[in-house]
């Protein structure tokens, strides 16, 4: 069975916390975490005192492994405009209100990504109601570099952007309607604006927001 040991050091007049996780191995292994404490894997062999004097040996590196960690974990992770707290925990990536939970962020972003579709999906039943002259089409979702979303009447489908997720509920809806109007006018002509504004009127303040 594992044994947990948390505690602080003091390197280079800077408080960090680590924790020992003991294990059957012959070496010991430093690695800051993103919940910026260092997590150190070590024998049931080696003693606290010699972890600490290693890690005072190692300050310079140490620090430059927290600097890094921690500019990782300021990129902002974001989900229907709110930025979300991010809290490091051994489990499966979850949503509680403004907080994920998860083991690192990159697989809690890959974890709000998966999400976009189904939000996507209920927006678009939901728009779709408002409009009488709508063709068959299907639904695509897909990152894209350059655009929110595309039209396209030769396969009837629209596509929107998975990083639209990151964005307030307003503007996926404008998005959708956006790409819904293209249907009618395939073009950017005052007669498509027109339609534009027929379901939302706010489309230039949202069009500023997106720089779509």
């Amino acid at each position: 069975m594992k044994s947990l040991v948390e505690n602080k050091v003091y390197l280079n007049n800077q408080e960090y916390t680590y924790i020992i996780n003991r294990k059957k191995i012959k070496h010991i292994y430093f690695r800051v975490k993103e919940d910026l404490k260092i997590h150190i894997s070590a024998s049931h062999l080696v003693s606290t005192s010699k972890i600490e004097k290693l890690l005072q040996e190692n300050a310079s590196n140490i620090e430059k492994l927290y600097l890094n960690q921690k500019n990782k974990t300021n990129d902002d992770l974001k989900y229907l405009g709110n930025i979300l707290n991010f809290e490091y925990k051994e489990c499966s990536p979850y949503l509680d209100n403004n907080n994920i939970y998860g083991t690192s962020k990159e697989e809690c972003k890959s974890f709000i990504y998966t999400l976009a579709p189904n939000i996507f999906l209920n927006r678009l039943n939901q728009i779709k109601q408002q409009f009488n002259d709508l063709p068959e089409f299907t639904l695509k979702v897909r990152k894209m570099k350059s655009k929110w979303g595309v039209c396209n009447k030769n396969s009837m489908s629209i596509t929107l952007n998975t990083e639209l997720i990151t964005k307030d509920i307003h503007l996926i809806d404008y998005v959708i309607i956006h790409e819904l109007c293209h249907f009618k006018h395939m073009n950017h002509s005052k007669e498509y604006w027109n339609h534009v504004e027929k379901y939302y009127p706010y489309y230039k303040k949202a069009r500023k927001e997106l720089k779509y």
